[in-house]
């Protein structure tokens, strides 16, 4: 007769593998790591969090039960010792739903630097509209929170460089929502790639679907609840159109960059990891596409495009709303990668089943992002995207809008983090509606 307690064991080990390596399309080499390095994890953690060791949170632009806002806070109740007090939204309808589900002692706020002046907070998570990520996520730092903020990381360039200034002089934890680095099929891809397994890297395609048309939309009365100014805030104020607002500000160059930044900034920085361009960027970009609506009831961004970036290296990098979903790497003698977060493959299967020799550049292991930043939160580490590399991943993006509305070829210095070109330089800041600043 089996023993219960080993046959438990063994049949949770064989339906993880299978998991792995069935559903998610991993080797069998490398499901036996990412296996071990969850089992480990797991036996390092404490089975019951000490009181003092209790993550106290809040929520800073929260949604719709749907929203991205709400699914990382739930992510983040779900890790040990983690318990949320309060949560804020300028949407008094997503306040009050979010507060319910949080509980009856969740604190409500309208305004998120009245939720930072709460002592009582260690870290936030933030996932309002695009333009407000890094004006709130520096108050944050500033008041000594921890920050996990939903990509894409910024509005601008010059975005990005204040908040990395305010990140290093507080030296607080931050976790960029770029949670594919924490998909083992993605980092599988880029360590196969950073070890040669293709040879040298020739061109990476990453394919991030066409932006959606849409307009002439109808000015309507703003809804009861909804600070509409200051949802707004930094950026021009215009009058109230339902489509500009929620989930639909993605598709408004006054508040996003579409799906350069949307699924750009996913794809385009496993791109930058696969190439071991953390720390850089290209050096030239030109770009082509439809031309979009300017008439300003209507979604602005490029429909379809082609984003073409050249590095340092001679390596080409395609950013293009063609093909299918997924990071395609592409080396010597045709032999290629893919993944995506459905799948893993590429030209030939011995690419992913031949295991990494022992002295292989491996990268950094993280198999729940959301855990990863809570743990950080504790053990004061870097997290597996910290504010530099989150910078630096959507700068691709950000560089790739700026080449595709002006129409122009351009050259970057990813040191200097200037164009070649007056005009494109214009484009790193925006100008900042009253009483919101860059204060660095």
């Amino acid at each position: 007769m089996f023993e219960k307690g080993n046959w438990s064991r063994r049949g949770f080990l064989q339906r993880s593998l299978g998991a792995l390596t069935v559903g998610a399309g991993l080797p069998l080499w490398y499901a036996r790591e990412v296996l071990a390095a969850e089992q480990e994890a797991a036996t390092e953690q404490p089975k019951k969090v000490a009181q003092n060791d209790k993550i106290v949170m809040g929520a800073i632009g929260i949604g719709s039960p749907q929203s991205r806002g709400r699914a990382i806070m739930n992510d983040a109740r779900r890790q040990k010792g983690v318990e949320y007090v309060a949560v804020c939204d300028v949407d008094k309808r997503h306040v009050e739903r979010a507060a319910k589900d949080v509980g009856p002692d969740c604190k409500k706020y309208k305004d998120f630097r009245e939720l930072l002046d709460n002592k009582d907070i260690n870290a936030v998570t933030i996932a309002t509209p695009d333009h407000w990520h890094v004006l709130i996520a520096i108050d944050a730092l500033r008041k000594g929170k921890d920050v996990y903020c939903e990509k894409p990381l910024t509005l601008t360039i010059a975005e990005g460089k204040a908040l990395l200034k305010v990140a290093q002089q507080t030296g607080r934890i931050f976790q960029v929502g770029s949670q594919q680095r924490s998909d083992a099929r993605f980092r599988l891809a880029c360590e196969l790639v950073r070890n040669g397994r293709i040879g040298k890297v020739k061109k990476v395609e990453t394919r991030i679907g066409a932006n959606p048309k849409g307009g002439p939309f109808k000015v309507t009365p703003v809804p009861e609840g909804l600070d509409w100014d200051f949802w707004q805030g930094q950026t021009a104020k215009t009058d109230y159109i339902p489509e500009r607002c929620h989930y639909e500000f993605r598709w408004w160059y006054e508040y996003s960059g579409g799906k350069m930044t949307d699924w750009g900034a996913h794809h385009n920085d496993i791109a930058q990891w696969g190439l071991g361009m953390d720390g850089s960027g290209p050096v030239a970009v030109e770009a082509t596409g439809d031309k979009p609506a300017s008439d300003g009831k209507s979604y602005n961004c490029h429909y379809n495009f082609v984003v073409n970036y050249t590095y340092g290296n001679g390596t080409q990098l395609v950013c293009t709303s063609k093909g299918e979903n997924g990071i395609r790497f592409e080396g010597e003698d045709g032999k290629w990668i893919f993944v995506s977060r459905g799948k893993i493959n590429a030209s030939d299967k011995s690419l992913l089943e031949e295991k990494l020799p022992d002295n292989a550049t491996r990268l950094y292991v993280s198999n729940n992002h959301m855990g990863n930043f809570i743990n950080c939160v504790r053990d004061r580490k870097k997290t597996i995207c910290p504010a530099e590399v989150g910078h630096r991943s959507v700068s691709v993006c950000h560089i790739g809008v700026i080449a595709l509305r002006l129409g122009k070829k351009l050259k970057w210095d990813p040191t200097k983090e200037t164009f070649d070109d007056p005009e494109a330089n214009k484009m790193l800041s925006r100008e900042m509606r009253a009483p919101w600043k860059l204060d660095v």
